[in-house]
């Protein structure tokens, strides 16, 4: 068993004065689902902050992070998730915060990607949990495959990460039994459907479940 690890004084993450004033919810599915609009939507309404797993600067970095080894990867994308707990933590003083991806993608994508158990990716990733921020909520976006085909079709943005997942065999599939094991293990995890429901009927679901969880 790994244990979390004991980080020295100076490594610990900063604090801020009202920390975790706010709600703080993540948007986890594989590319394609919505989850981008869907965090506009939600920090418009709510006056809130969206962060993304790559943000800068590792946005900047990602294409050859596709490259390197898993162990490499996986570190790339550990980075990625500790610069944006980071900023989370300083956000959430100042408003609500919606991530675009968060903790589960990193250990559901890289499973999925590498052909290891989420399990097995989790072990790697848990020294570090109690650095992460924990979302007050984790929504789990599911439709099915005809739906996410035609909205793929339709999206004017058409990514490498959209066109793997139908592209490389067996992919689609990985990645959505990687994300319900995650969410199985998830105290946090919310299911949602969104076939037949508009950005806005998410948006509007996902406020109410909100509101009823911090009444």
């Amino acid at each position: 068993m790994i244990d979390a690890i004991q980080l020295p004084s100076a490594f610990e993450p900063i604090t801020y004065d009202g920390d975790r004033a706010e709600v703080f919810i993540a948007l986890e599915s594989p590319s394609g689902f919505g989850k981008s609009t869907l965090a506009k939507l939600l920090a418009r309404r709510w006056d809130g902050t969206v962060i993304h797993t790559l943000d800068t600067p590792h946005d900047e970095w990602s294409r050859e992070a596709g490259t390197l080894k898993p162990l490499p990867q996986f570190a790339f994308y550990l980075s990625g998730l500790l610069n944006v707990s980071d900023r989370a933590r300083q956000a959430l003083t100042n408003g609500p915060v919606i991530a675009d991806r968060y903790t589960s993608s990193v250990v559901a994508c890289q499973a999925a990607i590498h052909g290891a158990t989420t399990s097995e990716v989790d072990r790697l990733l848990l020294p570090f949990r109690p650095y992460l921020v924990v979302p007050d909520a984790t929504f789990y976006l599911r439709c099915t495959e005809e739906t996410l085909r035609n909205r793929l079709e339709q999206k004017p943005d058409y990514k490498q990460d959209d066109a793997d997942l139908f592209g490389i065999p067996g992919r689609f599939k990985s990645l959505v039994e990687s994300f319900d094991a995650v969410a199985a293990q998830d105290p946090t995890a919310v299911m949602l459907e969104t076939d037949g429901l508009t950005p806005n009927d998410l948006v509007h679901a996902i406020t109410a479940h909100m509101e009823t969880i911090r009444a």
